[in-house]
């Protein structure tokens, strides 16, 4: 390989990783693993403008993390494939790793108290089949509606108070919410030790446990 070869090859990695470094695009990535979105959702959702969104996803279409589909006049986005999903996840996990700031704002989500280590996929798939676990998705009504795991009760960070002496004793509390970004199931997890709960978010959240075929549940709203 010739220095320009690899020097374009850089090039076009340095592409993928520039898409990744806004943290507009990152939520964009979060949203986008709940399922298909059109730009006006995604703005929605995000807190973006219309015309700032449509630019950000162009941005990732062009590094290959999204495509995008016509739906009459409307533009349907969806992650490339599950591949966006696992970078997406190794990046919190680098960051959760080597970078200070991260565990200080995970601290603070938690009390000022070291969080504990996640609840695996497949063990929380093995306690879901022996009946030792609570699960609890801590996303909006939509998202839950859409897709959730089997047998999770929806609760909002709010509710979680008045929810505590409805749930069992004797069962491990496991909450989730959209994935490797989403804070919603750390802030789960601190409010129910709080209230002395024994309690550990998932590692990932839906997409990530759909993405390795596992079942998943959906409400017709």
């Amino acid at each position: 390989m010739s220095s320009n070869q690899k020097a374009a090859l850089l090039e076009e990695f340095a592409l993928v990783a520039r898409a990744l470094a806004s943290p507009a695009r990152l939520s964009l990535l979060e949203q986008l693993a709940q399922g298909d979105r059109g730009v006006e959702t995604l703005a929605a959702k995000t807190g973006l403008t219309v015309a700032n969104c449509s630019q950000h996803l162009q941005q990732l279409r062009r590094a290959g993390l999204v495509t995008g589909r016509r739906d009459g006049k409307a533009v349907i986005y969806r992650l490339t494939d599950t591949r966006t999903l696992q970078l997406m996840e190794l990046l919190r996990m680098v960051a959760e790793r080597n970078v200070a700031q991260v565990e200080l704002i995970l601290r603070g989500l938690s009390g000022g108290e070291s969080p504990p280590e996640p609840i695996g996929r497949d063990e929380l798939a093995a306690r879901l089949a022996e009946g030792s676990v609570t699960v609890l998705d801590v996303r909006p009504a939509d998202e839950f509606a859409a897709a959730h795991i089997p047998g999770a009760i929806n609760a909002r960070l709010a509710d979680l108070e008045a929810l505590a002496p409805t749930l069992r004793a004797d069962a491990a509390i496991v909450a989730y919410c959209r994935g490797p970004y989403c804070i919603y199931a750390d802030e789960a997890v601190a409010a129910l030790r709080s209230l002395g709960l024994t309690a550990r978010r998932l590692a990932g959240g839906v997409p990530e446990w759909r993405a390795e075929g596992r079942p998943v549940q959906s409400l017709v709203l």
